[in-house]
């Protein structure tokens, strides 16, 4: 484990992919996040929509698995993720930036209700607390993301807060 203030920030982080709490990150951790986004936003597993949210689900973990899971046992225990992933990550937020896209991609357009490639920032705190992020954080992180103030924020502002909040301490 890395013994810093640093490790002990990015291993907090590791709740947020732990959807059901069992101690690990695994594929279905990743299926759940990407049923709840479809839950949240009445849309169906089958449709268009769906299939990507889970294909970008599947990316992202198979992502993760590659660079944390060291024993192969097809979990990521805390340790791996602080000692794997954020390790290695660190000192290229891009491509854990590039590893998230495909999941934040379809969940983007999961829910923009307007298709036009962005969110509101309500659509976006609805987003991260589906993911695990409690309300008021939610909002305020969403709120900042719109740097433009036009209420709405997209792809281009979210994968690489994503990437900063899961790779650099806060």
């Amino acid at each position: 484990m890395v013994n810093s203030e640093y490790g002990r920030q990015i291993a907090a982080r590791f709740a947020t992919f732990d959807q059901d709490g069992n101690g690990y990150i695994d594929r279905a951790d990743f299926s759940a996040a990407a049923k709840a986004l479809l839950a949240e936003f009445g849309t169906t597993a089958r449709s268009d929509k769906g299939q990507a949210l889970y294909g970008g689900a599947e990316a992202f973990w198979q992502g993760m698995a590659g660079i944390a899971d060291r024993d192969g046992d097809q979990r990521i225990t805390r340790e791996e993720f602080v000692t794997g992933a954020v390790k290695r990550l660190r000192d290229n937020p891009e491509r854990f930036a590039e590893i998230a896209r495909p999941f934040l991609h379809a969940a983007l357009d999961v829910a923009d209700a307007d298709g036009d490639g962005a969110v509101t920032v309500a659509d976006a705190a609805r987003v991260l607390t589906v993911l695990g992020a409690e309300e008021g954080t939610a909002r305020s992180v969403a709120a900042a993301l719109d740097t433009d103030g036009d209420g709405k924020v997209g792809e281009a502002e979210i994968v690489p807060a994503f990437a900063r909040y899961f790779t650099v301490p806060e």
